[in-house]
């Protein structure tokens, strides 16, 4: 088989290297894909959403697979277009992606159907809500732009003042841009935060192992929300009582709603999920694997990822037995120090070649590219570096142990990612 996966981060290079394990494939392609992934795959300088392009591509290459792995494209609707131009792709379809890409339609699904998540409020009009921050909203509350916004739409206000602020903030001065035409307006859950990830075929959905990110771009949880600076897998918070919650009230549900919306969802189904004193509720859905959350999830991954993806595709997921690994994996992301708000690119990146030399030792690109021969620096994220070791705490010291190995020079880390593991 030839596949053709769309992205350029660390989560598609997690998927790559999944990709490459398979016997059913003999070449992968990536568009725009990174350094790191043309160690694994013919990269192409095609944007996630130029899809008139990426058809093209697909076309010429007489690909059999593609993989959309982020969230923009499959929202904006590239399933749908590859679909008509007869390629099979892996991910949900335009109406079913919305899951993810409107806040306020996940938040209404979940009202409908009974699914657990916090209250909340739906305001395109930014007078209703301040006067509703002002008559009846407690605080802290949070306020979510509806739309994409990189992960870091979301804003915890402790005041009415900083609530003010924050609806200006998203809905006035559009920080999100348009994902801030609409915004919610939701209670504040306190609680671990659990990652869950799923495989779903429209009807049956098996999910994988749990895991858990890290937002805050400063130790102890301090500072901006980032895309994310490191995970766990699984997470100790996620017991066998949390699961069989879940299984009952929240993953088939959701599946179901969605089709009894018409809305059928094939592919990935990302559960952020709140452990409340009242027991776990939805934070967020997502269309896609987690970034960084796939790359602690897929390296424990047993099966065949190829079939995974075709029996989702097909309906036949029923058929699958879906089985992990009876270990752990930590993965520290090493940024570029200023991000997410402003940092250098182009720093040359050196040590990358000491990951082939040890098993269950991972670098997965996130920010990076070529200069001639020399592969530099290209974002704020740069590289993922995950460990599995037996468990928990021997897989975070493997992977920080790990993270020395890699040399650039605004290299920044936190340094307690995993740390509530110490606690559980």
């Amino acid at each position: 088989m030839k596949v053709l996966i769309v992205g350029g981060g660390g989560r598609e290079h997690a998927i790559a290297q999944s990709v490459a394990k398979s016997e059913k494939v003999d070449k992968i392609y990536c568009t725009p894909g990174n350094a790191g992934i043309a160690a694994l795959a013919e990269c192409a300088p095609i944007g996630a959403m130029e899809f008139d392009k990426i058809v093209a591509f697909a076309k010429e290459k007489e690909v059999d697979l593609v993989i959309v792995g982020m969230d923009d494209p499959l929202v904006g609707g590239l399933v749908d277009e590859l679909e008509a131009a007869g390629i099979r792709a892996f991910g949900p379809k335009k109406n079913a992606a919305i899951l993810e890409g409107s806040k306020a339609f996940s938040k209404d699904l979940m009202k409908k159907y009974n699914i657990p998540t916090a209250a909340y409020e739906n305001f395109t009009d930014p007078d209703a809500a301040i006067k509703y921050l002002e008559t009846e909203a407690k605080f802290p509350i949070v306020l979510k732009a509806d739309g994409l916004a990189l992960g870091k739409g979301v804003l915890i206000c402790n005041t009415l003042e900083e609530a003010k602020d924050g609806v200006k903030e998203i809905m006035l001065d559009k920080k999100f841009g348009s994902a801030g035409n609409e915004m919610v307006i939701e209670e504040f859950m306190t609680g671990r935060e659990v990652s869950v990830l799923s495989f779903v075929d429209g009807n049956t959905i098996k999910t994988m192992t749990s895991a858990q990110d890290h937002k805050r771009a400063g130790d102890g949880d301090t500072g901006l929300n980032t895309g994310g600076m490191g995970t766990f897998s699984p997470s100790p918070f996620y017991t066998k009582e949390v699961e069989d919650f879940c299984n009952k009230y929240v993953y088939q549900a959701t599946v179901d709603a969605m089709k009894a919306e018409g809305r059928p969802f094939k592919g990935i189904i990302f559960f952020g999920l709140m452990l409340t004193p009242d027991g776990p509720k939805v934070l967020e859905y997502n269309a896609r694997f987690g970034d960084p959350e796939a790359q602690v999830v897929l390296p424990r991954m047993k099966n065949d990822i190829i079939e995974v993806m075709e029996a989702c595709i097909d309906g036949t997921l029923d058929q699958i037995d879906l089985q992990f690994e009876d270990n752990a994996a930590v993965c520290v992301v090493l940024a570029s120090d200023g991000y997410p708000v402003k940092y250098d690119k182009g720093l040359p990146i050196t040590g990358l070649e000491e990951f082939d030399k040890h098993d269950g030792y991972y670098c997965f690109h996130a920010g990076t590219k070529f200069d001639g021969d020399q592969i530099v620096t290209n974002g704020g994220r740069v590289l993922g570096v995950t460990a599995k070791g037996k468990d928990l705490k021997e897989a975070r010291a493997n992977a920080y142990a790990a993270t020395e190995w890699v040399k650039f020079d605004n290299k920044y880390m936190r340094h307690d990612i995993g740390k509530a593991i110490d606690e559980a």
